[in-house]
């Protein structure tokens, strides 16, 4: 049997088309030791630029990013983890790119390095995504405070998913996602308290759909929206009691919660159908704000689907989704 010889390793990984990149994990701040000839293309940096630097530089003054919280995270407790992240080339030019961190260990178990695995995701669109993405500008598609996406955004590929779905006759799901009692936390605790909040809660609901057709938005305020293209073993309302107890689990106080337990607590609305040539997109979304609706009504930290009078009392005739969001209280 041949075996490949450390320099025909070391070839492989030089000439690989993904970006490598080795950080020292038993140094402080984690600096470069290695980087494949990709991932300077990827960048934009020479190789002098990034050695004994940690990789943060790329983001700039961009640093508020959900990936970047996500993979502090991970980074924190020895754990691979697979994120997007926007980054900047020496001339200021912004690009996108997936990247997968994975810890190595030596015998003894200790983590000494940490290779990362990165990915130009330009070319990974569907077709069908890319007259969505030209919509908007870039700035208006995140939602600033989250990192996902944003609720003009999110419109814009909801509609484009509806008319595929309605279309080639596919299920789609929507899961409407509030957090219970936020105005009496930002009483309490002040409105920047409740922004953090907020931004906890995005975190574990953006962890929670991960598959490549799952989308995740902020409708407003408190509120987050979940587009699902669904499978036969789950569906929208079935997942969203999951991530309501992982938003429980969180633990956040709130000493004048109304459901159980004083903490926050989510209750969703949701609904997962083969949406037929008479349905529009605006009864849709109210059918899944009625179901929301009614999870608040018995008593919060609930999931609501939908039901044939949800959308008996939706006003929506045509297919623009529905101009008002927020926080349902």
């Amino acid at each position: 049997m041949n075996t490949v010889s450390d320099s025909g390793w070391r070839d492989i990984v030089a000439q690989s088309p993904e970006g490598i990149v080795v950080c020292d994990a038993t140094a402080p701040d984690c600096p470069v030791v290695y980087a494949n000839a990709a991932f300077l293309q990827l960048s934009g940096y020479p190789l002098s630029a990034l050695m004994g630097r940690n990789l943060r530089m790329l983001q700039g003054t961009d640093q508020d990013q959900e990936g970047r919280h996500r993979l502090r995270e991970a980074l924190s407790r020895g754990e691979p983890c697979r994120v997007l992240m926007r980054n900047y080339r020496p001339d200021g030019a912004q690009y996108w790119h997936e990247v997968l961190v994975q810890p190595v260990r030596d015998a003894q178990g200790q983590l000494v390095q940490w290779i990362g695995y990165h990915r130009d995701t330009r070319e990974r669109l569907r077709p069908a995504e890319k007259p969505a993405l030209a919509g908007l500008p870039a700035w208006m598609r995140e939602d600033r405070l989250t990192g996902v996406h944003s609720r003009a955004y999110f419109e814009e590929l909801l509609q484009r998913d509806w008319c595929i779905a309605q279309r080639d006759g596919h299920e789609i799901g929507l899961t409407l996602l509030d957090i219970d009692d936020l105005g009496t936390y930002n009483d309490i605790f002040d409105k920047a308290s409740g922004d953090a909040c907020i931004r906890r809660v995005a975190r574990v609901i953006t962890a929670s759909y991960r598959r490549s057709g799952d989308l995740v938005g902020r409708w407003g305020g408190g509120t987050f929206a979940v587009l699902t293209q669904a499978n036969a073993s789950v569906t929208a309302h079935d997942y969203a009691r999951t991530v309501l107890q992982r938003v429980r689990e969180l633990l956040i106080h709130h000493p004048r919660a109304t459901a159980s337990g004083r903490y926050v607590t989510l209750s969703a609305g949701a609904c997962t159908l083969v949406p037929s040539r008479e349905l529009t997109l605006t009864g849709f979304i109210d059918a899944c704000s009625n179901a929301l609706r009614r999870a608040k009504a018995q008593g919060k930290n609930a999931s609501c689907a939908t039901e044939a009078g949800d959308f008996n009392r939706s006003g929506g005739t045509d297919a623009t989704p529905m101009a008002a969001g927020g926080s349902q209280g």
